[in-house]
């Protein structure tokens, strides 16, 4: 038999689960990089590299810094490999453009001991909606040219800089 107050507890613990099992089953919404858009950005950076004349290597990562899509030109330097990738990062990390990083160095100097990231103009995040997906990195000519290929494949993708 049971007794009101096991009945009580047991209607109020039913009751209650209600209440958590909705505000556990609530998951955010996220774009993403799809290897389709992260190969629409490298064509795009590779056209603008090849406009300018430019051997360099160009990375595309998600918005978790991971490597998507890869492209090294023939006669692009060896070293440019590891900053372009370290660029992408820290665009997609950081969410910005990493010229504006590269300024805050002197002020910040520790930054240049975050892992696997090159603090270097030439990095550019990819953005939809407001939402950073994926950064862009570039490696191979001038600072300036870096930012112009790595903004012309950010731009094919997310948001016009």
């Amino acid at each position: 038999m049971t007794t009101p107050r096991r009945r009580f507890a047991l209607v109020f613990a039913l009751f209650a689960s209600c209440f958590t099992l909705g505000a556990q089953a609530q998951l955010i919404d996220k774009k993403a990089l799809s290897l389709a858009e992260a190969r629409k950005a490298l064509i795009a950076a590779t056209e603008e590299a090849r406009k300018s004349n430019v051997n360099a290597v160009i990375a595309v990562v998600d918005d978790g810094g991971f490597l998507v899509a890869y492209e090294k030109a023939d006669k692009a330097g060896r070293i440019s490999t590891d900053v372009a990738i370290g660029k992408a990062r820290a665009a997609a990390l950081f969410r910005r453009s990493t010229a504006g990083l590269e300024e805050a160095v002197p002020k910040r100097p520790a930054m240049v001991t975050i892992p696997d990231q090159v603090l270097l103009q030439g990095g550019m995040p990819i953005s939809v909606d407001g939402e950073v997906i994926g950064g862009v990195g570039v490696s191979g000519g001038s600072p300036q040219q870096d930012e112009v290929i790595a903004a012309a494949g950010a731009n094919a993708v997310g948001v016009k800089r």
